[in-house]
């Protein structure tokens, strides 16, 4: 809905009231009609950026703010304008959004749900940001979003994999463009069938909150529709460092695949120490044993090194990728950092240009305007192929990447290679899936 629908319908009932005779209360004057939170009233507008900067994630929340900045640069017309050139909407054009020069604040979330609101009710109303994006962690992503739709402002997730944050927790002023956990899981179990057998037996150590509880949920249904046995499923703390006795027991369990439901600095710690007890070279029911990732990054494999050498999983966008746009922000990216973005910049960046863009074909920063321009929005240009952000649930849907450890490795970032480009169909559930059931996505506030 455009900035003059917004006008128009508070116009409608004046016109109307004033007909019959009645005094007009502010409320329905067509001034106040596009009255929303944080309304920018100068020449800038605040975007809020709350990413790990301590923690479990920081590497992810670090490659976050550089992803973060150089998109506002690129908004403000700076640089080269990396994948606004690619972009299939034509909206923005360099002068910031709707004119206004974008002006950005920063939080630490610390991978933590209530330090991550208390970041982002800061952003929201002491420095009057009108848009928070960020988090590489889904339960930062749940608490976040129900405090934007609380406040009327608009979230953009950042890194969130958790079925949840557009299952059951889902709220209208929420959007994720990263994938999810049952996406993940329907792309690689193909995969593992084909490379493994249909004969497997698996051990779940799985991060405990949200994204843990819904990755293994996703990986163990879809293993186990292949044929694959669940031997275990062990929870394990965010917060630990040392996984030794957890994968002991896996040993003595007759399990043949190691499955790690871990991200960030829980899996290169788990899979080293995995490798330590020498999963890797077992033999188990006849088979060689194997370890999977279900949801990788760069940044992961970079930290866990040698050992993830030929295992697989699955990621949203790698910079591998030789589509003109991730080149195009490659290049970007690559010439102000010195080092290629993680798919965690990726995400980041393109949800910052997403905003813009909305607010652009909406013709206001209105929340509820914005939210409209949103759903159903088909557009291609932007790393992942033909995208929809889907009106039901707010979820994008986009073709998924199955990679593994890279056996020959040319220097510290070329770590992963793509094996499989899952076509976007295959990925694909409807609104009322079972395992995203038990939420409503509830009307648009704007504060």
């Amino acid at each position: 809905m455009s900035k003059s629908n917004f006008t128009r319908r508070g116009m409608l009932k004046t016109s109307a009231l004033a007909g019959a005779g009645v005094a007009l209360p502010t409320i329905f004057t067509a001034s106040s009609a596009a009255a929303y939170m944080n309304e920018p009233k100068g020449g800038s507008v605040t975007l809020g950026f709350n990413v790990p900067q301590t923690g479990a994630y920081a590497d992810e929340g670090a490659d976050e703010l550089r992803a973060y900045e150089l998109a506002v640069e690129h908004l403000n017309g700076g640089g080269d304008g990396g994948m606004m050139n690619t972009f299939s909407s034509k909206a923005l054009q360099g002068n910031g959004i709707l004119g206004k020069k974008v002006e950005y604040v920063t939080g630490d979330t610390q991978t933590k749900s209530d330090a991550a609101r208390a970041s982002a009710k800061s952003m929201i109303e002491k420095d009057g940001a009108i848009m928070i994006t960020g988090g590489s962690s889904s339960g930062v992503a749940v608490a976040v979003q129900g405090l934007c739709q609380e406040a009327g402002i608009i979230f953009m997730a950042g890194l969130t994999h958790s079925n949840d944050t557009t299952g059951k927790d889902k709220k209208a002023n929420g959007f994720r463009h990263f994938f999810n956990a049952y996406m993940s899981a329907a792309a690689l179990a193909p995969v593992l069938k084909n490379r493994y057998g249909a004969d497997r037996k698996a051990y779940h150590l799985t991060a405990d909150y949200t994204w843990g509880w819904t990755q293994e949920e996703s990986i163990a249904a879809a293993t186990e529709e292949m044929g694959w046995e669940t031997v275990n499923k062990v929870r394990t703390p965010l917060a630990a460092t040392d996984f030794s006795s957890y994968i002991a027991p896996v040993l003595n369990s007759g399990a043949d695949v190691l499955v790690l439901n871990h991200y960030g600095g829980n899996m290169v710690n788990s899979l080293t120490n995995a490798v330590q007890f020498g999963l890797r070279e077992k033999m188990v029911n006849g088979k060689q044993f194997e370890i999977v990732v279900p949801l990788y990054s760069r940044l992961m494999a970079r930290g866990a090194g040698e050992n993830v050498k030929g295992i697989l999983g699955s990621t949203n966008w790698h910079w591998s990728l030789t589509d003109e746009a991730s080149q195009a922000f490659v290049k970007s990216f690559g010439e102000k950092f010195g080092f290629p973005p993680s798919q965690a910049a990726h995400t980041c960046y393109v949800q910052t240009l997403l905003y813009a863009d909305a607010c652009e074909r909406a013709g206001t920063f209105n929340p509820c305007g914005i939210g409209e321009a949103l759903e159903g929005f088909e557009f291609d240009g932007l790393g992942n192929g033909p995208t929809l952000y889907r009106a039901g649930d707010h979820q994008c849907f986009k073709d998924v990447l199955v990679v593994k450890g890279k056996e020959n490795p040319t220097s510290e970032f070329d770590l992963l290679e793509v094996v499989e480009i899952t076509p976007r169909a295959q990925v694909e559930y409807p609104v009322d899936h079972p395992m995203f059931a038990g939420g409503a996505l509830g009307a648009c506030n704007a504060g």
